[in-house]
């Protein structure tokens, strides 16, 4: 089987429910060009290596013409890319800025001192599954929860989540590489779109902050100043639109994959309960076994770079397919296989290097939550439907529904 018959499986949607077989396919040559211009590396090492690299760029400013249009890569003219799609210096300070209010090392207890607020929020939607005998385990507790805690962090009222989540949806829509070029140009579009919309709610809202702050991540932005100075207007809604998405969107799937996983395993399912501390390397082991973000599309090489005997020439785009690398039998024994309590578990889950994931500690924290109280209080639970339907999104893989039978809610 081809490289380019793979890529094209992996993105077509008959395969979302599992495409493991074909990484596993995909990972008999490191390093593989796909027919329409990226280079796809597959296995743990060469993949982490490259996410450590200064050669490899997040800017798609610097792939070539070329490539940038074989790939769909076209910059937004009207507002420029956050943190998350840029490189150093320029990502070193606004990711120093945007982490002051949220973590270390100015605010290092944030995150855990929210502990028990989203375990009231997480409780809180289980109750409301009190005498139905059937759920949405995504609309009543995957969804609603991240996308509560992420508005209560920076500060954006819940009840504009009806404005924002359409926004949100094809914002995400965007990083799919999937389609034609005239079908990702038609995205593209509508990104640009979604974003001057979105972009045009938050500047509202810092606005408002700025003149009567609150104890959000949005005043903050507006209001306070450090040894980098302030962010800029313009900055200042760049970050909070990747905040807010970034949020909620992969902590979806990594509640909702986590608890198909349990179902799926119910020997696991029946350990956690009666061993909740199980929840720590249960969640890093869904990191590695299901992560939420099956690959990274937005690289480019700034030089020429051999990769196990493969040169990547510069200025072409990389597709880093780190949940394939997450099931590399190099690095994890038995990889294919869920094991909760499973030793040396550094995953991709959430990248590596500079860009590793901004919200990490918050994500694992409502994952062990959301998992551990699910599986305590949800008496019977079973699947409608195996596999369930999945999200459309290549990149941010996971079900769009979760149907659940259940026998009750406990205490």
């Amino acid at each position: 089987m081809t490289s380019v018959a793979l890529l094209g499986q992996i993105l077509d949607y008959a395969n979302r429910p599992d495409p493991y077989p074909l990484y596993a396919e995909l990972r008999r040559t490191p390093v593989v060009r796909d027919e329409s211009g990226p280079y796809l590396v597959s296995t743990y090492w060469e993949i982490k290596g490259l996410l450590h690299d200064p050669r490899v760029s997040s800017d798609a400013r610097n792939l070539t013409p070329d490539a940038a249009a074989a790939v769909g890569h076209e910059q937004d003219p009207d507002l420029p890319p956050s943190f998350l799609l840029l490189d150093p210096p320029e990502h070193d300070r606004l990711r120093r800025l945007a982490m002051r209010p949220f973590g270390p090392p100015h605010t290092p207890r944030r995150v855990f001192e929210m502990h028990g607020e989203l375990a009231g929020i997480v409780s809180g939607l289980i109750d409301g599954l009190r005498g139905r005998d059937t759920v949405d385990l995504v609309d009543d507790v995957s969804y609603p929860f991240p996308v509560t805690v992420i508005c209560r962090i920076l500060g954006v009222p819940r009840e504009d989540e009806s404005h924002f989540h359409e926004w949100a949806d094809t914002i995400a829509a965007g990083l799919d590489p999937i389609g034609t070029a005239e079908e990702r140009a038609a995205m593209a579009q509508a990104v640009r779109q979604a974003r001057a919309d979105l972009a045009r709610y938050l500047a509202e809202l810092i606005e408002e902050r700025r003149r009567a702050p609150r104890d959000d991540m949005l005043s903050a932005m507006a209001t306070e100043h450090g040894p980098d100075g302030q962010l800029s207007p313009v900055e200042m809604i760049t970050t909070s639109v990747l905040l807010l998405i970034a949020g909620h969107e992969t902590t979806v799937n990594l509640i909702t994959n986590g608890m198909l996983t349990l179902l799926r395993n119910p020997d696991v399912l029946k350990r956690l309960r009666g061993e909740p501390g199980l929840v720590v390397p249960l969640v890093e082991e869904l990191l590695r076994f299901e992560p939420p973000v099956q690959m990274l599309p937005q690289r480019t090489t700034l030089a020429d770079i051999d990769i196990a005997g493969t040169v990547i020439p510069q200025g072409a785009p990389l597709f880093l397919m780190v949940a394939s690398g997450n099931r590399d039998p190099r690095r994890f024994t038995d990889p294919d296989r869920f094991v909760p309590d499973r030793p040396d578990n550094e995953h991709l889950g959430f990248g590596h290097g500079l860009h590793s994931c901004f919200g990490a500690p918050l994500a694992r924290l409502e994952a062990q939550l959301a998992l551990t109280e699910l599986v305590r209080r949800l008496d019977a639970p079973q699947l409608v439907e195996d596999p369930p339907p999945y999200r459309q999104n290549a990149v941010l893989r996971g079900p769009r529904h979760l149907p659940l039978t259940i026998g009750g809610v406990r205490d």
